[in-house]
């Protein structure tokens, strides 16, 4: 069965998304929700998502399932092979804590509707805004550098790639996309270089999406 998922080129949500369903061999189509020109926010849409946002996944005659951690979740537990969690519990609850701290802690500070808000109603400039962004989405990379800084191997938690891989790897899309210095951080860079040598990570990259601007 060939599952539908709404998203958006620059969506870091949906990236995450992608990784998961490329990694489990699950066969979906993408349709494209510009978020940029405010599609999220079209009837047809919300009927979907009512918190207008990116991505949702469908199973046909299933409710909509919404917000990316909870989608890597669902896909976890019906399409448990391979794994993107680690079999103790302990193992299970530090890689969701370092995954939670991109896509909880700071991508929800990152997201356009705050980015409108930030420029529309607080009348930041865009220096004070692109600032904003930076310094939020640097702490996040500065709290995994000091988590996975001792980590041997080429992935967060082991030999196989996680949702904490996932996430990084989203977090350091968005950073790279928007031209912050991320030299910083070696292991997160490691880590991020290594994962994207992956076809079920290079493929679902920004970049690689219907839409996205041609690179020179």
């Amino acid at each position: 069965m060939t599952l539908d998922l709404y998203g958006f080129w620059r969506s870091l949500a949906t990236f995450r998304v992608r990784i998961a369903l490329n990694l489990k061999g699950v066969d979906y189509r993408e349709h494209r929700v510009d978020i940029f020109s405010g599609e999220q926010y079209d009837p047809s849409f919300r009927a979907i998502n009512p918190m207008a946002a990116v991505p949702a996944l469908v199973e046909h005659g299933q409710p909509p399932l919404t917000q990316s951690m909870a989608i890597l979740e669902y896909l976890e537990e019906v399409y448990p092979d391979p794994p993107l969690l680690p079999a103790s519990p302990r193992a299970r609850a530090h890689v969701r804590a370092l995954a939670m701290i991109p896509a909880c802690d700071a991508h929800p500070l990152l997201v356009p509707r705050v980015r409108a808000y930030l420029s529309d109603v607080l009348v930041l400039d865009e220096p004070s805004r692109m600032a904003w962004l930076e310094h939020w989405s640097l702490t996040a990379l500065a709290a995994l550098e000091q988590h996975l800084a001792a980590v041997p191997g080429p992935f967060c938690a082991g030999a196989s790639p996680t949702i904490a891989d996932i996430c990084l790897a989203a977090h350091m899309a968005g950073a790279r996309l928007s031209k912050f210095d991320t030299s910083a951080f070696p292991a997160c860079n490691r880590i991020v270089d290594h994962c994207m040598q992956l076809d079920a990570f290079a493929q679902a990259h920004p970049l690689k999406q219907p839409g996205a601007p041609v690179q020179g």
